[in-house]
C-alpha cells in the first residue's frame, strides 16, 4: 500500500482498522486465517507512521507551534500503543498447530488472550476516533493548523565571521524577560555590525516563535540621498516598509496605492507586529525616525533608553585572526611571524583585515607581509578621509580601510585598478548590471579580458557578485571610498576616452550612473545627436538599446526609456531626415525600442512633413538585411497608426509585402515579433484596405503555412492576425480559409479558425420559440431528470447563439441565471447537473460573445466558477476551468479577466498552488498561463510581487522537472499582445532570474534550467540581433 497516494486522512486509516479488528476477532478461532489480519493491521499502522513522516517534513518550519506539533504528537502516541498489542498478537497466533491446540485448551480454561489484546486495540482506535468527533479529517486538521501557522522567518549567517563573546552578550538582552526591547548594535563602519546581527539572528531565543528577519536599508533611504526633500525620503522609507510587511506575510504584495503613505503604512506596522514575536533585524539605517517606527508598540521605548551594544577594538581582537586565516587560505602554522602586526596595523578591523587577507593569499614569506604592513601606512595617510565624517576616531578608521583598498589595488594588475576607479561613476544604491560594469570596461581595455579583470575585484573583496543574477554590489565603505573618486571616473569616461568611447558608454552612465554623472551624460547624449556625426550617433543609439536591455524590471525598464525618449524625440524628425541610409536604419532600430504609446503620439505627427515615408521606402527597397527591413517596417507602420488617412495610404503602396513575407517562414522565428507587430499595426490603421494589399502579396498563406509548421507562439499569434484578417476583410479571406485549406492544420489552430471561419457559411434557421420556452420551463423544474433533459435540448440552440436573434433570446430568458444558480457550492454533490451547465456556460461563452460574458458578470458565474475550481471533484474542476478558459479568451475576455483581478481570485489562485491536491494545482496553474497570455504589465507585475514564478518552480521540483510549466509561463509573455518587444525580454529575463535563485542546489536544477535557457534563446534571436553588443562596440573602436 502507498500511503502517500493511497491514504486520505488519518481518520479512514483508523475507521479501516476498526474493521479490521472485528475481522481479526472473528478469526481469532480461525489461525490460519489471524495471520493474515494482523499483516493488515501492521500495513495499516505503518501507514499512520508515513502519514506522520510526511506532515512533519512538509511542515518542518511551522513546528514550532504548539497545537500543530500537540497534534502531531497524538498521532505519534496512537502509533506507539498500538505496535506493543499487535507484535503480541502475532506471537499469539503462531503457525504451529500443536502450540495452536495447546492454546485452545488453555483458552478453554483461562480466557482468551488475543481476545483480551484485540479489545485493547479497539479501545485505543475508538479513543482516536472520539478525539476527532469535531475533526473528520486528522490530516486536514493538521493542514489547517499549519496554513493559519505562518512559517518561521529565518536569517542565514555568513561564512568568514566567527562567533564572538559579543554574541552572547546580545543573545542574553535578548533572552531577558523586558517586551519590545530595542538593541542598538554600533560601531565603526566595516567593524561587523551586521555580521554580528545575522549571527544572532540566525538562531534567535526560543521567545521570539515567529523567527527572524532581516530588512535592509542604505544610504538610498536617507534624508541625504534624497536632497533634503522629506517627500522623497517619506515615499522611500514607505516602500521598504511594504516591502517587510510583504516578508512577513501580513501583505501579500506590495499595494502601489498605499505605498506612498507613510502614515497609513506606519498603522499597518504597527498592526502587523502586534501579537508578534520577530526578531527584526535593522540594517544599514541612517535615520533615528526608521527605529522609532518599528519600537512604537504596546510598551513605547525612546530610542534614548534603548540598550547600545557597542562592537569596539576588543571586541573585534578576539575574532580578528580567524578572519585573517580565512580570507589568506593559511593556516596558523604557515602565518608568517609579522601577521599578528598586520593585524594590529589593521586596527584588527574585520573588513581591513579581509581585504588585506585577500590581497596575500596563499602568500607565506614574511618579507611580503611586512611590505604589506609598509605599504598599507603609505596608502592609509594618502588616502582621502571622507568628508561625511567628523568624528575624528571614525576618519582614523576610515582612511585605514581605504588604505587597505588602495594596497589591495597597488596589488592588482593595472587593469583591474582602471576599472575599478571608472566603477566610481555608477550609482552602487542598488546592484549593478553585469552588461553595464562590462560596458565600462569596453572602453579601458579588450573585452575578451573583462572576465579576468573583474574576477580579480571580485576576489579582493572590492566587488561582490550576486550567485543567481548577473549582479554586481559593493559594501557600504567601498561605495564611501568610491565617492571620492568620481571626480577621477569621469575624467577617464568622459574626457580622456576618445568621442566614440563616450558616446558608447554615456547611455549607459544615464541609467546607471551617479545622479552627478547622469547630467555628465546627459549633455553628451544631446551634444552627440544634435551634432550628427553620423559614427558617434549610430554608437550612441546602439548603447541606448543595449543599456535599456539590461534593466532589471519593467519598472526600470519604463523609467529609462523615459529618459532616452525624452533626448530621442525631439530629435526624430531630424535623424530620419539624414541622407545616411544607415543612421535612419539605427534610429528606426532605436525608435522601436525606446518609444511607447505616448511618444509615438506626440512625435510621430511632425515626421508627415519631412517626406520620413519616401525616405523609409528607399532604404527598404534596397535594403537586404531582415534587421533592418523589420525595424524600418515597424516605423512605417507606427506612422501609419499615428498619422493621417495620407499618410496610411502612403505606407501601404510603400511596404514591400512580397520581401516581408519571406520573413513570417516557419524557418525565419527570430524575425516572427517584428512581422506581427507590422501586420497588425498597418491592420488597425489601414483596416479592409490593408488587409486587401496583404491578401494582394498571400500573406495568408504565409500565416497558414506558419500555423501547419510554425512554433507554438507563432501559431498563435497567426491565428490573432487571421482573425483580423477576417473581421475586416470579409469575403476575401474566406477563399484561403475553405475547409479544404483548413484540413490540413493541426486540430488546435483548425478548431480555433472554424469558429469565425465557418459559422457563417450556413446560417442556422431560428428555433422555435415555443421549443426554446418548453426547454427553459423545464431547466427551471426541480426535478433533476428533466433538467438534465432540457439541457441537452438546449444545446443545440445555445450552439447557435452568435445569430443576433437567437443570442437577444437567450439573454433575455431566466437560462443564464438559473445556470448560475446550479453552480452554487452547496450543489456539489449532483455532479452530472453541474458539469453540464458549465459545459452549457462554456458553449455560450465560445458563440454568444460579449452579451452573454456581460450576462455571467451580472450573475457572479465567475467567482462560481474560481471556487469550483477548488472544490474536490476533479470532473467538475475541469469543468470550471474549461468554462473560465472559453470566457477568457472569447470575445469580452478582458470583461472576466478584469472581474478576476479586482476580486482578489488571483491571490487566492497564487494560494492553491500549494495545494495536496494534484487537480487543483494543475486546473490553477493552466489558468496562470491563460492569464500571463491575456494580461498587460501590471498583471504580470502582480504575479512575480506573490512570487507565482517561485510556487512554479516548486511544483517542478516536487514533479520529474521537466520544465513544461516554466516553459508554459515564458511563451505566455512571448503570446502576450499588451507588451512591446523589448518589454517581454525584460520580462522574461526576470522570470529566468527567479527560476535560477530557487532551482539554486536543487537536483533537477540543471536540467530544467537547459531547457528554459534553450526557450529563451530560441525566443530573443530576433532581440540579440538587434542590440548585440559586439558589433557597436567593433564599430566603436574601429
Amino acid at each position: 500500500m502507498d500511503s502517500l497516494q493511497v491514504i486520505a486522512s488519518a481518520t479512514q486509516i483508523v475507521s479501516s482498522m476498526v474493521s479490521a479488528i472485528s475481522a481479526l476477532e472473528q478469526a481469532s478461532r480461525n489461525f490460519d486465517e489471524a495471520p493474515k489480519r494482523i499483516r493488515s493491521l501492521e500495513e495499516f499502522v505503518c501507514d499512520l507512521e508515513n502519514l506522520s513522516r510526511r506532515i512533519k517534513q512538509k511542515h518542518v518550519n511551522k513546528l514550532h507551534n504548539p497545537q500543530l506539533d500537540y497534534q502531531i504528537q497524538s498521532l505519534n502516541s496512537l502509533i506507539e500503543r498500538l505496535h506493543p498489542n499487535i507484535n503480541k498478537a502475532r506471537r499469539m497466533v503462531s503457525k504451529n498447530k500443536v502450540k495452536n491446540i495447546a492454546k485452545v485448551v488453555w483458552t478453554s480454561m483461562a480466557g482468551d488472550p488475543l481476545e483480551r489484546l484485540v479489545n485493547s486495540i479497539r479501545d485505543d482506535l475508538n479513543w482516536v476516533l472520539e478525539s476527532q468527533t469535531m475533526v473528520h479529517h486528522v490530516e486536514k486538521a493538521i493542514e489547517s493548523t499549519a496554513q493559519n501557522t505562518s512559517v518561521q522567518l529565518k536569517i542565514k549567517t555568513e561564512q568568514g565571521y566567527p562567533v564572538s563573546s559579543k554574541c552572547y552578550s546580545v543573545r542574553n538582552l535578548l533572552e531577558q524577560d523586558d517586551s519590545h526591547r530595542v538593541i542598538l548594535i554600533v560601531g565603526l563602519s566595516g567593524i561587523g555590525k551586521s555580521f554580528l546581527a545575522r549571527q544572532v539572528a540566525s538562531d534567535p531565543p526560543e521567545k521570539f516563535m515567529d523567527g527572524a528577519v532581516e530588512l535592509a536599508f542604505g544610504q538610498w533611504c536617507s534624508r541625504a540621498a534624497c536632497n533634503r526633500s522629506i517627500g522623497e525620503y517619506q515615499r522611500r522609507l514607505a516602500r521598504k516598509l511594504c516591502k517587510f510587511l510583504v516578508q512577513i506575510g501580513f501583505w501579500k504584495k506590495i499595494k502601489d496605492e498605499c505605498s506612498g503613505d507613510l502614515e497609513y503604512i506606519g498603522c499597518l506596522l504597527q498592526q502587523a507586529l502586534y501579537g508578534k514575536s520577530i526578531l527584526i533585524l535593522l540594517d544599514d539605517v541612517w535615520e533615528q525616525d526608521i527605529i522609532e517606527r518599528f519600537a512604537k508598540n504596546e510598551a513605547v521605548y525612546e530610542i534614548t533608553e534603548a540598550e547600545k551594544v557597542e562592537l569596539s577594538k576588543v571586541d573585534i581582537k578576539e575574532i580578528s585572526m580567524e578572519v585573517l586565516l580565512y580570507h589568506s587560505l593559511l593556516s596558523k602554522e604557515e602565518l608568517p611571524h609579522v601577521a599578528e602586526s598586520l593585524l594590529e596595523r589593521c586596527g584588527h578591523h574585520p573588513l581591513t583585515v579581509a581585504v588585506m587577507g585577500k590581497a596575500l593569499r596563499k602568500e607565506i614569506r614574511a618579507d611580503k607581509w611586512g611590505q604589506a604592513i609598509t605599504n598599507l601606512s603609505t596608502f592609509a595617510t594618502c588616502a582621502p578621509g571622507p568628508v561625511s565624517y567628523v568624528n575624528e576616531k571614525e576618519a582614523e578608521n576610515a582612511v585605514t580601510i581605504f588604505g587597505s583598498f588602495e594596497f589591495s589595488l597597488d596589488a592588482m594588475p593595472g587593469d583591474s585598478r582602471k576599472l575599478f576607479i571608472a566603477l566610481s561613476a555608477l550609482s552602487w544604491v542598488e546592484p549593478v548590471p553585469e552588461a553595464c560594469v562590462e560596458a565600462v570596461w569596453s572602453v579601458l581595455g579588450q573585452e575578451t579580458l573583462f572576465p579576468l579583470i573583474v574576477c580579480k575585484l571580485v576576489e579582493g573583496s572590492l566587488l561582490m557578485k550576486i550567485d543567481t543574477d548577473p549582479l554586481y554590489l559593493v559594501h557600504d565603505m567601498v561605495a564611501l571610498y568610491l565617492g571620492s573618486k568620481t571626480n577621477d571616473s569621469v575624467e577617464i569616461l568622459l574626457n580622456e576616452s576618445t568621442p566614440e568611447e563616450t558616446a558608447f558608454i554615456c547611455p549607459w552612465l544615464l541609467i546607471f550612473g551617479k545622479e552627478k554623472v547622469k547630467s555628465f551624460a546627459e549633455k553628451k547624449i544631446v551634444h552627440f545627436l544634435n551634432a550628427f556625426e553620423e559614427k558617434q550617433v549610430i554608437i550612441t543609439l546602439k548603447a541606448s538599446i543595449q543599456a535599456l536591455m539590461a534593466s532589471k524590471s519593467i519598472s526600470e525598464l519604463e523609467e529609462s526609456r523615459a529618459s532616452f525618449s525624452s533626448l530621442l524625440g525631439p530629435r526624430t524628425a531630424d535623424l530620419i531626415s539624414t541622407e545616411s541610409q544607415s543612421l535612419i536604419a539605427v534610429s528606426a532600430q532605436a525608435i522601436t525600442t525606446v518609444f511607447s504609446k505616448t511618444d509615438y503620439c506626440n512625435y510621430f505627427p511632425s515626421l508627415e512633413a519631412t517626406g520620413a515615408v519616401s525616405k523609409l521606402a528607399i532604404i527598404l527597397e534596397t535594403c537586404e538585411d531582415p534587421l533592418i527591413q523589420t525595424d524600418i517596417s515597424i516605423v512605417l507602420a507606427k506612422l501609419a497608426e499615428f498619422g493621417s488617412p495620407n499618410t496610411v495610404e502612403k505606407v501601404l503602396w510603400s511596404i514591400p509585402f512580397n520581401r516581408l513575407a519571406n520573413l513570417l517562414s516557419p524557418t525565419a522565428e527570430e524575425w516572427h515579433d517584428s512581422m506581427f507587430t507590422i501586420l497588425m499595426s498597418l491592420t488597425k490603421s489601414g483596416k479592409s484596405k490593408a488587409v486587401e494589399r496583404m491578401l494582394a502579396f498571400e500573406i495568408d498563406k504565409s500565416l497558414l503555412l506558419l500555423l501547419a509548421n510554425g512554433s507554438e507562439v507563432a501559431q498563435h499569434h497567426a491565428i490573432v492576425a487571421l482573425k483580423a484578417f477576417y473581421e475586416l476583410g470579409g469575403p476575401h479571406v474566406l477563399r484561403s480559409l475553405e475547409p479544404t485549406n483548413l484540413n490540413v492544420l493541426p486540430w488546435q489552430a483548425r478548431h480555433y479558425l472554424e469558429r469565425f471561419a465557418l459559422k457563417d457559411q450556413n446560417v442556422p434557421l431560428l428555433p422555435k420559440s415555443q421549443t426554446f420556452e418548453d426547454a427553459i420551463h423545464k431547466v427551471l423544474d426541480s426535478d433533476n431528470k428533466m433538467v438534465l433533459e432540457a439541457m441537452q435540448d438546449l444545446i443545440p440552440i445555445v450552439e447557435k447563439a452568435g445569430e443576433p436573434g437567437i443570442r437577444d433570446m437567450i439573454t433575455k430568458s431566466p437560462l443564464i441565471k438559473r445556470l448560475s444558480e446550479l453552480l452554487q457550492p452547496g450543489q456539489y454533490e449532483q455532479n452530472s447537473m453541474i458539469s453540464q451547465s458549465a459545459f452549457l456556460l462554456t458553449k455560450l461563452a465560445c458563440s454568444g460573445g460579449e452579451p452573454c460574458i456581460k450576462k455571467f458578470l451580472e450573475y457572479d458565474i465567475v467567482p462560481n466558477l474560481v471556487k469550483m475550481m477548488h472544490c474536490s471533484i476533479a470532473e467538475l474542476q475541469d469543468a470550471a476551468y474549461t468554462a473560465l478558459h472559453q470566457m477568457l479568451f472569447g470575445s469580452g475576455g478582458a470583461l472576466v479577466l478584469n472581474q478576476i483581478l479586482k476580486m482578489g481570485f488571483i491571490e487566492r489562485m497564487v494560494q492553491s498552488l500549494e495545494s495536496k491536491s494534484m487537480k487543483t494545482r494543475e486546473v490553477n496553474v493552466r489558468c496562470f498561463l491563460d492569464i500571463v497570455e491575456l494580461g498587460n504589465k501590471s498583471c504580470i507585475e502582480l504575479m512575480f510581487s506573490l512570487l507565482v514564478v517561485e510556487k512554479l518552480v516548486k511544483i517542478e521540483k516536487a514533479s520529474e522537472g521537466s520544465g513544461e510549466t516554466l516553459l508554459g509561463f515564458l511563451k505566455g509573455i512571448d503570446k502576450c499582445k499588451h507588451l512591446s518587444t523589448a518589454e517581454r525580454r525584460v520580462m522574461k529575463k526576470q522570470v529566468v532570474r527567479k527560476i535560477r535563485a530557487s532551482l539554486k542546489g536543487h537536483k533537477f536544477e540543471g536540467q530544467i534550467l537547459g531547457v528554459v535557457d534553450a526557450s529563451v534563446s530560441e525566443g530573443s534571436k530576433s532581440g540579440s540581433s538587434s542590440s548585440s553588443g559586439s558589433s557597436s562596440r567593433r564599430h566603436k573602436r574601429s
